[in-house]
């Protein structure tokens, strides 16, 4: 997978995430939100943030060919989160994931990104499944991976953790509307 992959929409340029976007990652996984409905993945600092990326976001590209963007404004290049495809431990397929900044919310900036992430599972990449993990009390992403699409599948523990979370899958076949 080409290192330049970039993807656009109406309103938004998404490009691989990299090392630069330490700062990014450090505001997202240290955001509220994504500690209550994600996990607290104890990263504090710009150092650990880009170990975090190496280890992470990084290793997905060369490992499946896929991994998260970096999600910013058309407008001014302000990045405004990160979405994208992960592989997690424990399940067997790719999984979609987002998070936007708070200050960001509610402008459809997630909806907007992972339709692009969904497209581009299907068409660039060519899977044929996608499925997405989400924690059930968090209400908004519940509701955008059903507005994508997906369909609840069952719940499941991931390894390591002490609560099940949802699991949504959808067929990315000719019958998608992707």
């Amino acid at each position: 997978m080409s290192e330049n992959l970039q993807l656009q929409t109406e309103r938004l340029f998404l490009r691989r995430l990299t090392l630069d976007d330490a700062e990014l990652m450090l505001a997202v996984w240290n955001d509220p939100a994504f500690i209550r409905y994600v996990g607290d993945r104890g990263i504090r600092t710009i150092d650990t943030a880009r170990a975090a990326l190496e280890e992470g976001a990084l290793k997905l590209f060369s490992d499946y060919g896929y991994g998260p963007f970096r999600v910013a404004l058309i407008a001014d290049d302000t990045p405004v989160g990160v979405c994208g495809l992960f592989r997690r431990e424990g399940l067997d397929e790719p999984d979609i994931g987002f998070s936007i900044l708070p200050r960001h919310w509610r402008k459809g900036y997630a909806y907007e990104a992972a339709s692009a992430v969904v497209t581009h599972a299907k068409m660039d990449i060519q899977l044929k499944r996608l499925i997405a993990v989400v924690s059930t009390e968090n209400a908004a992403s519940v509701a955008l991976i059903e507005k994508l699409g997906l369909q609840f599948e069952r719940m499941h523990r991931l390894p390591g953790d002490d609560d099940d979370v949802a699991i949504y899958g959808i067929q990315l076949d000719e019958s998608s509307r992707f």
